[in-house]
């Protein structure tokens, strides 16, 4: 693949205080990662929003601040990853202000670029759409480790190793968007049923 230009979204995209709606506007951005030289990247099909300490979905509902969550509490455009059941690293994008927790999950891309790098990461000789539903599924295609955790969104200060989304013009219409609660928060109590899901459902 040709090298991308260097184009990232910019902070202020991320520090906006709504996080339902950068969780909604993120549909159709293009994300992308650069380890060792190698690109790849899919545009983004489905976000979840976490409101922070009220949402009780959130890891840092009711202010909780531990080792892990401490990112979280970083001003928005930055990456927030952590290991769920200790296998699967699962890629998040700190919004709104420095100490306000909110958070969007990356629940779905359509690989775009870098697709032999893909093939390689996920051990397949094929690589079609279903490969990047689901947030496990993003990370080990994108190369996303819990290491990543931290490191900004909007330049490249960190030499060899860059996470980044781009507005490539991409159409998302409100009419091919589904929402809906999101999924593995039952223990969340009302705020499980919250609309906080997006899904960009393409006719």
């Amino acid at each position: 693949m040709q090298k991308p230009s260097f184009n990232p979204l910019p902070r202020e995209f991320y520090t906006r205080t709504d996080v339902v709606q950068v969780a909604r506007e993120l549909l159709g951005k293009v994300l992308y990662t650069s380890f060792n030289n190698e690109i790849t990247a899919g545009i983004v099909v489905e976000t979840e929003a976490y409101a922070g300490t009220i949402d009780k979905a959130s890891h840092a509902y009711n202010s909780r601040r531990t080792s892990r969550t401490e990112t979280m509490f970083s001003e928005g455009g930055c990456a927030y990853v952590y290991l769920c059941y200790g296998i699967h690293s699962l890629f998040n994008i700190v919004t709104s202000v420095k100490d306000v927790p909110h958070a969007v999950l990356i629940r779905g891309i359509a690989p775009l670029h870098g697709i032999e790098i893909m093939k390689n990461r996920k051990r397949k000789n094929v690589i079609g759409p279903k490969d990047g539903i689901g947030p496990g599924n993003i990370a080990k295609l994108l190369g996303i480790e819990v290491i990543h955790s931290g490191i900004t969104l909007c330049d490249n200060s960190n030499p060899g190793t860059a996470i980044w989304l781009q507005d490539e013009g991409i159409e998302v219409l409100n009419k091919e968007v589904k929402t809906g609660p999101r999924i593995g928060v039952g223990n969340a109590a009302e705020d499980a049923f919250l609309p906080y899901r997006f899904q960009w459902i393409k006719k």
